[in-house]
């Protein structure tokens, strides 16, 4: 059963008596336990998208169910037990200690003094614990990389205890490694705690890997939702960006350019690791790989590596990638 839905949701922006629709008569869903990942090409809405389902910004129409509940009619108190947000903002509470920030995910429960007992300071713990950022309790946000200060956030987000985590862009500022490790947490998160969990992300690839379900946002501004394999078998990846130059490929689960290639060749290998490379460096180079080309490139050995070009008869062999771009260049 789904926790968090939509029902003919409609958002945009109302100014006066006039609508600005963005995105129109929404069904989605997230259940408990699952990873979905909400993609699109920058400026489509997502960021929009979640304001109003967090209630944050007002539907133009329909509403945002929880647990079946119309979010409107639940009390800020309420929601504040169901739902956590973690946004895409950067952290400006430097003079906190980690500890001291993660604890504030308490206050729905302590009320405005924020007096903690024994049992909100071991959920605080479990959090930090849960997050990978325990080491760092006692140290003050002005001192954490933008990676760490992302773990406290997610970990403010668990001591809130609620079901459901929301998260605008959790990846935005990061480097490559903290991206990975965000993304695993929070796969781990829903699977292993049982959270539904809902982020926006531009880290096209890694949601690929590690999202259950997906929203795309297409290029159209249509919203198409569900598995994620089951969406990438169907083409759906090829719909969030309308330039021609960009597309998904099935084989590596990854976007890639689509560069102008005016010659062809035939490559011939068993070992496909060295295939995708050679073929990027020929992509690069203006060759796209055709099977009916007249000019065959054959891979005769890896260690060391040796090229075989044959065209109209003509043999040249080469040694390495740079000679094999050279040698091409003497005969096509």
């Amino acid at each position: 059963m789904s926790i968090l839905s939509t029902h003919n949701l409609t958002v945009g922006y109302r100014k006066g008596n006039t609508d600005t629709p963005i995105l129109s008569s929404l069904n989605l869903s997230v259940e408990q336990g699952k990873l979905v990942a909400l993609l699109g090409a920058n400026g489509i809405g997502k960021s929009t998208l979640l304001r109003t389902i967090t209630g944050d910004q007002a539907p133009l129409e329909g509403n945002t169910l929880l647990n079946g509940t119309p979010i409107n009619s639940i009390s800020k108190k309420e929601l504040s037990r169901l739902l956590s947000i973690v946004n895409t903002d950067r952290t400006q509470a430097g003079g906190l200690t980690v500890r001291e920030l993660v604890s504030l995910g308490r206050q729905p429960y302590t009320g405005f003094l924020g007096i903690l007992d024994s049992n909100d300071r071991s959920i605080v713990e479990d959090a930090m614990h849960q997050a990978g950022i325990s080491h760092k309790a006692n140290s003050f946000l002005a001192e954490l990389s933008d990676g760490e200060r992302q773990k406290v956030m997610i970990a403010k987000a668990l001591a809130q205890s609620t079901p459901i985590i929301i998260l605008d862009e959790p990846t935005a500022f990061l480097d490559v490694e903290s991206r990975m490790e965000t993304m695993l947490l929070l796969h781990r998160l829903a699977h292993e705690h049982n959270k539904a969990i809902l982020l926006s992300s531009h880290d096209l690839s890694q949601a690929v890997m590690l999202a259950d379900e997906l929203w795309i946002i297409t290029h159209d501004r249509q919203v198409l939702s569900g598995n994620t394999e089951d969406l990438a078998l169907t083409g759906a990846m090829d719909s969030i960006f309308a330039s021609q130059n960009i597309s998904f490929n099935l084989s590596q689960g990854d976007f890639c350019i689509n560069i102008d290639c005016p010659h062809s060749v035939n490559l011939k290998s068993d070992d496909a690791v060295l295939t995708r490379w050679i073929a990027n460096a020929l992509a690069r180079n203006g060759y796209r790989i055709n099977s009916d080309s007249q000019c065959d490139i054959t891979i005769t050995a890896t260690s060391p590596r040796n090229f075989s070009i044959e065209k109209a008869n003509r043999l040249i062999t080469a040694t390495s990638i740079n000679d094999l771009i050279a040698a091409l260049a003497t005969i096509s």
